[in-house]
């Protein structure tokens, strides 16, 4: 790829820098297993394209109620500050939330080889860099990882709610992070392997939007308005 007329790069986190999605995936696992589990009804198990079809990409109360809409499960919305054992939208979220802490704090995390080869060559050309993740966990992942004092430019969940950025599919919050680094967005590239996030750069006036293929799917994700779809971020080098 050509890099020459790129001024900035704002990455997604989850499974464009680090493999934080399958750990992420296996929360939502255990708890929406439990969920469908406790339902009067029979109802089909969760499986992985339950992720990448409701919960992908999305901020964690927008996947939850998305993946009950999708399954004819009425919550109560509640509140942020619900316990993880309440039945609502938000005590799901964060019941989600905190398994994901369990896993990462016993396991860690490294960034993928071939992102982390791709971040040292735009940190040689100069080229300014941010993280844009709908998840809250975005500065506990980054520190796992050793990527923290790499990017300046931190667009999270916290900072979204804090600003009232709406998530991805819109493009607020990464013309956020274009706004932050001091770019026009029509100098940056967006890094995605989420649907929802193709699509908020692809709406968002940037330079250019790639997907990381990391089981959306190549051309799903070309659908979705990724210029190019590569498998690893090494390939961009």
């Amino acid at each position: 790829m050509n890099w020459d007329p790129v001024t900035a790069v704002l990455f997604d986190l989850d499974g464009v820098l680090t493999p934080t999605a399958t750990v992420h995936m296996r929360a939502w696992e255990v708890m929406f297993t439990r969920v469908l589990d406790q339902q009067p009804n029979p109802m089909s198990p969760y499986t992985d394209q339950d992720y990448f079809a409701y919960i992908d990409g999305k901020p964690r109360y927008e996947g939850v109620q998305s993946f009950l809409d999708a399954h004819g499960i009425d919550l109560p919305q509640g509140e942020p500050s619900d316990p993880p054992e309440r039945q609502t939208v938000c005590g799901l979220g964060n019941r989600k939330n905190e398994i994901f802490n369990e896993v990462l704090e016993g396991e860690g995390i490294r960034a993928y080889p071939g992102s982390l080869r791709l971040v040292e060559a735009l940190e040689q050309r100069g080229i300014a860099m941010a993280v844009v993740s709908s998840s809250k966990n975005a500065p506990v992942v980054l520190s796992s990882a050793g990527l923290t004092e790499r990017f300046p430019v931190l667009v999270d969940g916290t900072v979204a709610t804090r600003e009232q950025l709406p998530g991805k599919p819109r493009p607020d919050t990464y013309r956020y992070a274009a706004e932050q680094l001091g770019h026009d967005p029509a100098g940056c590239v967006v890094v995605e392997d989420a649907v929802s996030g193709v699509q908020a750069g692809a709406a968002g006036g940037f330079a250019r939007v790639i997907g990381v293929d990391r089981g959306a799917g190549r051309q799903v994700l070309l659908d979705a308005g990724a210029d190019e779809v590569v498998s690893d971020l090494a390939e961009l080098i």
